[in-house]
């Protein structure tokens, strides 16, 4: 959310009579160490015949050296800058530890770098006023900031704001005992007072820019109604681990993004905008100064107007078409993020992956949720679709992967499932063993055509299990609590609680066969075991399969065949009737 402001500043110098020009230094570009982005710049002199240096003072200030060698009857000075008015957080910084709180020492070599900064004229020769202030100045450590915002704060309150258009800079004696100032007069006082602390600080000259807020503050000063800049002072104090920070004594405020800096010095002299001298003469001088808005981003506080609202519906329908024109059809996915409403603190909601035992403290799981708003959501999409609990991602570091729920359904409205009594639900439980299992491959060996002879019973691996219990301690078995893995104490106990030597499903091998028949067929699966042992773990027994148990085989002991192409064109889907007519 940002708002771009183009600033335009003139100052027009008039002499009576053609007058010899001295060198000319201006200083109004923006600092290199100013946090605004700065996006254009331009600096148009007057008279044209002139000659014109960059350079940068010992503070690295931009400074632009003119020589004019013909005389002239006027100066004209034009600055164009486009600055970009992003919020900046002036607290953005992290304070070396030995600097969070003041009173603290600079290291030695910073001490030698901050030399001109810490410069200051004995107490003693800045007056009775100035003395008083600064023995009244809380010397009790305390926060950096805290400090800083306070003694900003108070010299905002004490001296009172005032346009002086008298040259030169206010000594701080005789800003105290006016106790009004321009802004440039209280920047130095405060840099003073500073540097009488043991902190490095210097005087900042620069442009000022004030926006007129989009809605009125409801409990404070609402600030300038209109937009607004001006020439500006300000102070800038030195933190280790955070720089050069502005203090704005004028508005009692750190500097943000309206201060733009474009000299930063350590006396007030060298900071002037403009300087350098004339033949003898009359000279009349004007001073201009305005900043309009050439793009803002739509915020919350002033959000698209209805014309712009219009323009982008319009373009929408236009872009819409476009893609109607081209046959192009998008899809959109996401992962869309649900806590529960009774236990939003749980484990399970703030980054764990299950919560197995909830059930346990009378709440519903995390799994059981998700499965209620899963019917909800086929109750409303897709009456008539098919639902399948798969297994999902498995990220490392986890025991268990992911649970994946998901609906199927025909965009022709033709329907996939009809009884949905016949889907299982976790709330309620099944009543089903391995026994029913096994019936149930039966039949469907009876209707897939196949013998049903190949059908397997599965087992746990009897002897991972055994080898598992042996290394628990002595005085430990599977079902007590001082196994420190609560998920790892429930999968023995589960284990050990249904017995080793008992089947626990069934599997029944098919391939499609896609040669002529395009039927199913079974055969034999050879095991290493004489069992078909199941690999360790949680998940349904068709992801635990000991496939790799299998014989060996190359690529060309079995028919290989490539995948379908998935842009090809595909015929239309039998009706549900039709596909129901085929398997009896």
């Amino acid at each position: 959310m940002s708002i771009h402001v183009k600033l335009n500043h003139i100052t027009h110098y008039r002499y009576d009579r053609p007058v010899g020009l001295s060198p000319q230094v201006v200083r109004l570009r923006p600092a290199p160490h100013c946090r605004t982005p700065i996006h254009a710049y331009a600096l148009k002199v007057e008279p044209a015949d002139h000659f014109i240096n960059w350079q940068q003072d010992p503070q690295a200030n931009y400074l632009a050296r003119l020589v004019f060698p013909e005389k002239t009857t006027e100066f004209r000075v034009e600055v164009d800058l486009v600055a970009e008015m992003s919020v900046i957080n002036p607290f953005d910084f992290f304070l070396e530890p030995h600097a969070e709180k003041i009173p603290f020492a600079y290291e030695d070599g910073q001490l030698t770098e901050l030399a001109p900064y810490l410069a200051k004229a004995p107490a003693g020769a800045l007056g009775p006023k100035f003395e008083a202030y600064l023995a009244s100045v809380p010397r009790a450590p305390r926060a950096s900031v805290d400090f800083l915002v306070a003694l900003n704060q108070r010299l905002q309150r004490g001296i009172r704001y005032l346009v002086r258009l008298e040259p030169g800079v206010q000594t701080p004696e005789r800003t105290l005992t006016l106790a009004s100032g321009s802004c440039r007069d209280s920047a130095w006082l405060l840099v003073q007072l500073l540097r009488h602390l043991g902190l490095a600080a210097r005087f900042v000259s620069g442009y000022l820019i004030q926006l007129a807020p989009d809605v009125k503050s409801l409990d404070g000063p609402s600030g300038t109604e209109v937009d607004f800049t001006d020439l500006h002072a300000w102070c800038e104090v030195y933190l280790p681990g955070a720089g050069w920070v502005g203090l704005d004594p004028t508005s009692g405020l750190f500097a943000g993004e309206g201060h733009i800096p474009v000299a930063c010095t350590p006396e007030p002299s060298s900071a002037a905008p403009i300087t350098g001298y004339s033949d003898e003469c009359e000279c009349t001088f004007e001073h201009h100064m305005k900043v309009e808005r050439v793009w803002e981003a739509p915020r919350v506080t002033k959000p698209y107007t209805e014309a712009q609202w219009a323009a982008i519906e319009a373009l929408g329908h236009r872009i819409d078409g476009d893609l109607d024109a081209g046959d192009v059809r998008l899809t959109q996915g996401g992962e869309p993020t649900f806590v529960s409403l009774d236990d939003r603190d749980g484990a399970a909601w703030n980054g764990d992956a299950l919560d197995p035992f909830a059930r346990d403290a009378g709440k519903p799981s995390k799994r059981t949720l998700a499965e209620n708003l899963m019917f909800r959501l086929k109750d409303h999409y897709a009456p008539q679709g098919l639902l399948h609990f798969g297994q999902g991602k498995w990220y490392p570091g986890e025991q268990l992967p992911r649970w994946s729920l998901n609906c199927y359904w025909r965009k022709d409205g033709e329907p996939i499932w009809r009884d949905p009594d016949l889907f299982a639900r976790e709330l309620s439980g099944t009543r089903v063993d391995e026994a029913v299992a096994g019936q149930f491959l039966v039949r469907i060996a009876e209707r897939l055509g196949v013998d049903g002879k190949w059908m397997m019973p599965a087992y746990e691996d009897a002897w991972y299990y055994l080898w598992r219990e042996r290394r628990l301690p002595a005085n430990v078995d599977p079902h007590d609590s001082r196994v420190d893995d609560p998920l790892e104490r429930a999968r023995l106990a589960k284990v050990f609680d249904q017995g080793l030597k008992r089947a626990i499903g069934h599997v029944l091998p098919i391939v499609r066969d896609h040669g002529g028949s395009q039927r199913w067929r079974s055969g034999p699966w050879f095991l290493r075991a004489e069992r078909l042992y199941l690999v360790p773990g949680d998940s349904p027994i068709g992801y635990r399969l000991p496939l790799d148990s299998q014989p060996w085989a190359g690529k060309g002991d079995h028919p290989w065949l490539p995948p379908a192409d998935p842009n090809q064109a595909f015929p239309a889907l039998a009706a549900h009737a039709a596909l129901r007519h085929q398997l009896r």
